[in-house]
């Protein structure tokens, strides 16, 4: 069976946020019911969200995580967002696949930085056979040295996710990027339905979700309330969800977007981590323009990783040591439930 997106649904006998199975794993959200938990006054909708990430996350950890671009430029979609866009204005130049060694180089070091998975991505619409041979070894390099691999190279066929599983990788990120309304004022060479068609090859193969998406694009409420339907109520919730702030790039089509208020974010925040209550909620792009308080906040409402290093492919991210102080001053503790340990460019 397909995934669908979810209509909005006024079913009066559908639990309501204040019932007190609201933080067990449902699959039936109504608009209705999002709405009311975003509606909540700040502190009680904080409370319901750390109780949900005690209940579900203890023992978890902050996972840390590095994004690297594998192949920048040159894609054909229109994401208004994408500093990557051939429709973007912008002067970047496309280059082409990394080499296998480059890679694992960079994926050796963002280890000793303490990171436990490393996400590759490619602006591809889709991959190619023989770039996918190559992205195969790279996940299997990445696996070997002891780190989760995630890639996000566009759209997969069936065939394509099995290869990726079958070289042991662990994530596939293809966010859905907005609500079913709003998608179009994003992004019109492809469809929703063609997200979560890819969506259900990564299930099919046995690779775990990654599938968030990004507010502060000029959307609503409301559809940052339909946004999360979509996710909450596919049949498995996605293991990762990231949650993005627009950094709005000079040339793109989003370039004069706002920021997102930041009491807003952390909502977005905290009602993810109510209505997706086993996810990882992915405290993504964005970091640069936030507050150290913003981010404890964040983590707070339900965040359980953060990616580090200068970049998110294209769009800059807080520096190293800055996340490395953040960290400290907030006494994180790694995946494992032991202080995070940072080895120092001088020890190495």
């Amino acid at each position: 069976m397909s995934i669908r997106t979810t209509e909005s649904s006024t079913n009066s006998h559908s639990p309501s946020p204040s019932d007190e199975n609201a933080t067990s794993v449902r699959h039936d959200w109504t608009r209705e019911q999002i709405t009311t938990l975003f509606n909540l006054p700040f502190d009680d909708l904080l409370y319901r969200a750390h109780t949900t990430q005690r209940r579900y996350h203890a023992d978890r950890g902050l996972q840390i995580s590095q994004l690297l671009s594998i192949k920048t430029g040159g894609c054909p979609e229109d994401c208004g967002y994408c500093s990557q866009s051939v429709h973007a204005e912008i002067d970047l130049k496309a280059t082409a696949l990394m080499s296998i060694d480059a890679v694992l180089e960079a994926a050796t070091q963002a280890k000793a930085d303490g990171v436990q998975r490393f996400c590759m991505g490619a602006a591809w619409r889709s991959p190619r056979d023989r770039d996918l041979d190559q992205v195969c070894e790279m996940v299997e390099g990445v696996k070997a040295l002891g780190l989760e691999a995630c890639v996000t190279l566009g759209m997969l066929n069936n065939t394509q996710a099995q290869r990726l599983a079958d070289s042991g990788l662990d994530y596939y990120n293809h966010n859905i990027d907005s609500s079913p309304e709003y998608y179009t004022s994003v992004t019109t060479t492809r469809t929703l339905q063609e997200r979560l068609d890819t969506l259900e090859c990564v299930r099919n193969a046995g690779i775990n979700v990654c599938c968030g998406g990004i507010v502060g694009m000029g959307e609503s409420r409301a559809d940052r309330v339909g946004m999360l339907q979509t996710l909450a109520n596919l049949p498995e919730h996605p293991e990762s969800v990231p949650v993005n702030s627009l950094m709005p790039i000079e040339g793109t089509r989003l370039e004069h977007k706002s920021d997102i208020d930041g009491l807003e974010f952390v909502r977005t925040i905290a009602v993810a981590r109510i209505v997706m209550p086993t996810s990882v909620i992915r405290l993504s792009s964005g970091r640069e323009h936030m507050s150290d308080e913003l981010q404890a906040l964040s983590l707070f409402a339900g965040a359980g990783s953060v990616f580090i290093g200068e970049k998110l492919l294209t769009t800059s991210n807080p520096a190293p040591d800055k996340d490395r102080e953040l960290i400290r001053r907030l006494g994180a503790t790694s995946q494992e439930s032991t202080p995070i340990q940072w080895v120092e460019k001088s020890q190495r």
